[in-house]
């Protein structure tokens, strides 16, 4: 059943934040809309929730949960935990990938992008540097399946060099030497992935994701991050083509949507789904537009913080939700662009195909 962010969802996710400011551990679902709803409804809504006096319910208090006590990243009621930390440092993002008491095994991706130069809004190296190194990673990404610095491997390199990544860790880019196909169970759209050859080289990934808007997906992060990201360079065609081979730009958009979600599954059930990935998605410079434009539109909203999780579905309906539950209009370019492109059904076929759950727990680990 589809849901709709109403006005009572708003001021819940509001109150929400106001608890996780507290210390407190919150519940909540997702807040995904109907097709029905428009951009201007979205934005109508954005102004409202912040004057409680505008609706006649009042939302229910979020409910309290203990911290989990499994080792698999779940709740002790089975629900997905997202760790939150407003932190936006090199302390904070160690602190927050050890709330997930993950150990890796073996050798260790981390999987980011490098950006495309000019001027994106790539991690910053120093940000990131002691987690890679308490990892022991090595960087790893794919080329680009269009023009730009990054759609050959010499470029990619010396964009990788040009913007920090290989003074503070190894580098590699996975489909150098071509593409590996992964099955694809259960979806609707694709039955078979092409990532990096180099792909399966490594036995654990951490997955280390700018959240932000993007161009055609409506927003980017976890999901987009082991999808696109993954993908070869063929692999990014294929996607973008919705698994037809046709044109990577005028597709059906839900196709691609769905081909996202469909990718991101073939890799997260290669690795064990939460055994041998994990996700850390950093809110900062939230630009509307994706790391892979090299002039992207300034941020015109606040920065929010570092989340993690287990589950990618998880965590991006966290990102999704906290820039929903913003008050004074600060993200509502942001919002418009993830409606206009109906980004959000990504998280709806995602959760539908089994890639993870739009229900989570919120833990701030900053008390």
């Amino acid at each position: 059943m589809k849901r709709h962010l109403s006005l009572m969802t708003v001021l819940f996710l509001t109150v929400s934040l106001l608890f996780i400011g507290c210390g407190q551990n919150v519940t909540t679902s997702s807040t995904g809309k109907g097709e029905s709803q428009t951009m201007e409804d979205s934005q109508t809504q954005a102004s409202e929730s912040t004057s409680p006096s505008n609706s006649q319910e009042q939302p229910e208090e979020p409910e309290e949960s203990s911290a989990p006590e499994d080792q698999d990243g779940n709740d002790n009621d089975g629900t997905p935990v997202v760790y939150f930390t407003s932190d936006i440092s090199a302390e904070g993002m160690v602190a927050i990938y050890e709330a997930l008491g993950w150990t890796p095994t073996g050798r260790v991706a981390v999987k980011l992008s490098t950006g495309e130069p000019p001027a994106s809004n790539y991690l910053d190296p120093q940000l990131i540097k002691d987690v890679v190194e308490a990892v022991n990673g090595t960087i790893v990404e794919c080329n680009t399946a269009y023009g730009g610095s990054r759609s050959e491997t010499a470029m990619h390199y010396q964009v990788a060099k040009d913007h920090g990544f290989t003074e503070i860790a190894d580098f590699q880019i996975l489909d150098e030497n071509g593409s590996m196909t992964l099955p694809v169970e259960g979806g609707s759209v694709l039955t078979e992935n092409y990532v990096g050859a180099a792909f399966a080289d490594y036995d654990s990934y951490l997955v280390l994701s700018h959240f932000k808007g993007h161009s055609m997906a409506g927003y980017g992060g976890a999901i987009k991050n082991i999808s696109i990201g993954l993908g070869s360079s063929k692999g990014k065609a294929w996607i973008h083509s919705g698994g037809t081979g046709g044109s990577m730009w005028s597709g059906d958009q839900n196709a691609f949507l769905e081909a996202m979600a469909e990718a991101g599954k073939s890799v997260s059930d290669y690795l064990g789904n939460g055994e041998r990935i994990v996700y850390i998605s950093v809110m900062n410079r939230l630009s509307v537009d994706c790391d892979c434009d090299g002039n992207p539109a300034e941020p015109d909203m606040h920065d929010i913080g570092i989340l993690a999780s287990t589950d990618p579905v998880a965590l991006d309906q966290a990102c999704i939700d906290l820039v929903y539950a913003q008050k004074d209009g600060d993200g509502a370019s942001l919002v418009q662009r993830i409606e206009s492109r109906n980004g959000l059904h990504t998280l709806e076929h995602a959760e539908e195909i089994g890639l993870g759950s739009r229900t989570y727990t919120l833990v701030n680990i900053d008390e």
